[in-house]
């Protein structure tokens, strides 16, 4: 196998998991007002009392949340000690297959499903905390409107203006807690994706036993973007018409991933936008039925290659595939240009 490259790559693993947020709900101090004896003043008690029960309710979603978020932080660190031990092991070299890799790939699936079940988690406090935040605006519009009743005393607008003031603190403390929250959950979510992806690719190195990078999806997206509105750098197998990778199946059991991933990789580093053509290509010598067997193989390969690619996290609909024949190939090969 003949191999072009752009020069050595990083390979990394479950890239650090985005912090969750630290806010903690303080309940604001509710003064308690002395009755006037009027309506207003029964009215100001009234919403008094259901600011304080806003809060309890308030404090406990708060508690859940914090406990929450300390499952969430003990979750992802079994995941990346797990993913680590891996990649520890896959670095200086093991068997294919490995079932010591194997039992701890599918606990690291079940780490990363546990965590993406704490989004869901955080998704449902995210719903209570949005209720709390409606309660606490009905109940400041409630407050205002008690100013417009008739029967008042000074010593009831006094409190009301107490008490709005009280609500209104309650509900910036709501809506900081509710905005840190939601970006939680976008980090999480996008978080979850991205192992995702880089799982699948860590479960083609534990089978072959041999280190990987991350996802070649995940690269493409985390390029650094283009400067100034030019084009990116054309690659040189695509400006000469040479093919990046050239797999020669020569003998039953070609060892091409891990080559074949360095190379691709580095590609999609120099343009993240680029797109593969994969080409069949087999022998034209002997008989037209041996020509026509080969002809079949190299299709098979070029499919074989073509999932080895999926699986390392690149999307089909950035590879086609096409074959042909070659005189001066003497067994079946792969190649991959960049489009």
């Amino acid at each position: 196998m003949v191999v072009e490259q752009y020069g050595a790559t990083t390979v990394q693993f479950a890239q650090a998991p985005p912090p969750l947020g630290t806010t903690v709900y303080q309940p604001v101090a509710v003064a308690a007002g002395a009755p006037t004896g009027t309506y207003v003043g029964q009215k100001v008690e009234e919403l008094r009392g259901q600011l304080l029960q806003l809060q309890s309710v308030i404090g406990s979603n708060s508690d859940t949340l914090q406990g929450q978020r300390d499952r969430t932080a003990g979750n992802a660190e079994g995941y990346h000690a797990l993913v680590a031990n891996i990649n520890s092991r896959l670095q200086i070299g093991t068997t294919p297959s490995n079932p010591i890799l194997v039992n701890q790939w599918n606990q690291a699936q079940g780490q990363l499903d546990q965590i993406n079940g704490d989004v869901g988690i955080l998704n449902q406090l995210s719903n209570d905390i949005a209720t709390n935040s409606s309660t606490a605006a009905y109940i400041l519009e409630s407050v205002r409107a008690t100013y417009g009743l008739g029967g008042a005393v000074d010593e009831d607008h006094l409190q009301l203006a107490v008490l709005e003031d009280e609500v209104n603190k309650t509900v910036v403390s709501i809506d900081r807690l509710l905005n840190e929250l939601s970006e939680d959950i976008r980090r999480q979510s996008s978080y979850v994706g991205r192992e995702r992806s880089n799982l699948t690719t860590l479960s083609v190195a534990v089978k072959n036993g041999e280190m990987f990078g991350s996802s070649l999806q995940n690269r493409a997206f985390a390029a650094a973007p283009l400067t100034g509105g030019g084009a990116p750098a054309q690659l040189s197998s695509a400006a000469s018409g040479r093919p990046l990778v050239v797999i020669r199946f020569d003998n039953p059991n070609v060892q091409y991933e891990e080559a074949l991933y360095t190379a691709m990789s580095r590609a999609l580093e120099r343009r993240p936008s680029a797109t593969f053509e994969l080409v069949a290509v087999a022998p034209t010598k002997g008989s037209s039925g041996e020509i026509a067997l080969a002809s079949a193989n190299s299709k098979r390969q070029a499919e074989q290659v073509l999932r080895s690619l999926t699986n390392m996290g690149l999307p089909t609909d950035r590879i086609s595939l096409s074959a042909t024949t070659s005189s001066s190939a003497r067994s079946n090969e792969v190649h991959i240009y960049v489009r």
